[in-house]
This record gives C-alpha cells, sequence and structure tokens, in this order.
C-alpha cells in the first residue's frame, strides 16, 4: 500500500510545536506534516489553536517551543535538517535545494525567500485600489528590483518596462481565472464579497508561493460562491502545483478539496488523517459535538442510521 503524501513527501513539517501567552498554552505538543501537492485542512472547533498555529507558521507569531522544518522541494534528508537545527542559522542551501526553519524566519523572510503566501480571516484588499492594480502590487518582490528601487521607473528604462507589462499580464490572467476580468477597474472594496475573497486568494497567488495558507476562505460565502472556492483550489492544487493549507469550518469545503485534515482541540492534535477517516473519527465527533469521546461511538451509530434512512 502506497503511503499518502504527506508521509512520503512532506512538503512541511511541525515538530512539537508549543505556543503559551503567559499561563494560556494555545497550542500544545502539535505535530504534522504537509504533504507536497496536497490541500491539508485544518480544523477544530472555534479556540482551538488554529490561527494561533497558522501565526507561527508564517512568522508573525514566534513559538515557545517546537521546529517548523519546510522546503519547496520536499523533505527527504532528516540528517539536513538536525544539522540546521543545531546551528544558528534560519536556512541552507545544499545542490540548490532550500531548506528552512520558519520558526527562526520573520514574516516578510519567510514570504519572500520560502514562498510561503498567506491570507486572513477578515479580508485584507486594498479597497480603494483597483482589482488589477492589487494583483500587481503583490508583485512587488520581482519589480522592486527591476526599477532599480524606484530610479528605472522614473527614467522609465527598458529593464522596467518589460517586468511591469509581464506583471500586468500576469495580473490579468488571474483576474481570467477568477472571473473578474470584466472588473479589472473597479475599486476593490466595490466588489461583492464571494469576489473580494476570490481576489484575494488571487493576490497571493502573484507570489508565486510554493505553499499556500488560507485562514477560513469561505467564511462569509453562499453555497454557490463555496463551490466556486473548492473548484479555484482544487485548480491550484492540479494545474499549479501549489500545496495548501487552510482552517476552514465550512466542512462542505473541507471534505470536497481535502486530501489531508489535522484536527485540533483546546490547542492539541486529536486526529490527524484522510477525510473518510478524519469523519469516522470518535475523538472527532465528540469534540464538535461537545461531549466526552465515551459518548461519541453512540452519538456515531445514531449518525449511521440517520444517513440510512
Amino acid at each position: 500500500m502506497t503511503a499518502p503524501r504527506w508521509i512520503a513527501e512532506p512538503l512541511l513539517r511541525v515538530d512539537r510545536l508549543t505556543m503559551r501567552f503567559g499561563g494560556l498554552v494555545a497550542v500544545n505538543d502539535v505535530s504534522f506534516a504537509v504533504g507536497r501537492g496536497d490541500v491539508t485542512a485544518l480544523i477544530g472547533p472555534n479556540g482551538a489553536g488554529k490561527t494561533t498555529l497558522f501565526n507561527c507558521l508564517t512568522g508573525f507569531y514566534k513559538p515557545t517551543v517546537g521546529r517548523i522544518a519546510f522546503s519547496r522541494m520536499g523533505l527527504q534528508d532528516d540528517s539536513r535538517i538536525e544539522a540546521l537545527t543545531a546551528s544558528a542559522r534560519r536556512y541552507s542551501r545544499d545542490g540548490g535545494q532550500d531548506l528552512f526553519l520558519l520558526e527562526r524566519m520573520p514574516d516578510y523572510e519567510i514570504a519572500k525567500r520560502a514562498k510561503v503566501a498567506r491570507t486572513f480571516q477578515n479580508i485584507r484588499l486594498f479597497a480603494g485600489m483597483s482589482a488589477l492594480e492589487n494583483l500587481i502590487v503583490a508583485q512587488h518582490v520581482a519589480l522592486a528590483p527591476a526599477s532599480g528601487y524606484g530610479l528605472f521607473g522614473l527614467l522609465g528604462l527598458p529593464i522596467y518596462r518589460r517586468a511591469e507589462q509581464a506583471a500586468v499580464e500576469k495580473a490579468e490572467r488571474w483576474l481570467e481565472r477568477i472571473g473578474l476580468r470584466d472588473r479589472a477597474n473597479d475599486p476593490a472594496g466595490a466588489l461583492p464579497y464571494g469576489d473580494q475573497r476570490r481576489l484575494e486568494i488571487a493576490r497571493a497567488m502573484c507570489a508565486e508561493p510554493c505553499l499556500l495558507c488560507l485562514d477560513e476562505p469561505a467564511a462569509g460565502l453562499n453555497g454557490h460562491e463555496s463551490a466556486e472556492l473548492a473548484r479555484l483550489l482544487r485548480e491550484i492544487r492540479d494545474l499549479d502545483g501549489v500545496s495548501i493549507l487552510l482552517i476552514e469550518h465550512d466542512m462542505s469545503v473541507v471534505m470536497a478539496i481535502s486530501d489531508h485534515i489535522v484536527v485540533l482541540d483546546y490547542g492539541q492534535k486529536i486526529a490527524d488523517g484522510s477525510p473518510a477517516q478524519v469523519r469516522e473519527d470518535p475523538a472527532v465527533i465528540a469534540a464538535y459535538l461537545g461531549v466526552e469521546e465515551a459518548e461519541a461511538d453512540a452519538i456515531e451509530s445514531i449518525l449511521g442510521l440517520e444517513e440510512q434512512k
């Protein structure tokens, strides 16, 4: 039997991550992996520690304890990870293959060097800018050196004009993919909520990430919009080859697109596996229904009878 990708081809590995705020333990000794080319969902009841864990992965928090190893080509050499851990370095390059310890890196470096992009629970578009401009701004890492950090742009040199045209063309391609080509010049803040959600994902993709982290992308969407979101995320995984890690409460989206699900409750991991395995896990049923785990088998049986009727 072939091992799942999060075991055989991990892109990201979280080892014994703990995050404390004074006496509050928000994330407690959590370990899991994200497979290369997988959609991994991080789920759990409100207050389970999901967003705190995301903030540790993307550099907004420095975890109290733990390691977050990441490599765009996959984590295959444990000895190399251990050697980097024993050093004072944040990342290393061996034969062109980068290895990063994200817990040692600030957020901007994780985005720029490691190519990890992120969206937030609350939409953070530039509301007064057009949809097109939002996607061009997302490409500043490539545009800044091509502009000579402003000088070449002021002089109108060809090197900057070519980079600017490439950025516009990429932005237009993404607007086409999310169905907003006709609204390219409309202010982002004037777009319907569902369109803003997709635009925010397109903006993250304009940075050409290897790992895309999405914090509740389906929040506030209706059924049709959630289905469109699921289609877009499957396309990003299958056509763009981008691995996805998402926090999500909409189980219809989670079950439709996830290859792998990790479940948190009160800051601890209580389940880790395929959607089918997680759906049938008594601890997950207990956490979501607010009962003791001992009662979960009976509830699972009842739910099974309900589904057969």
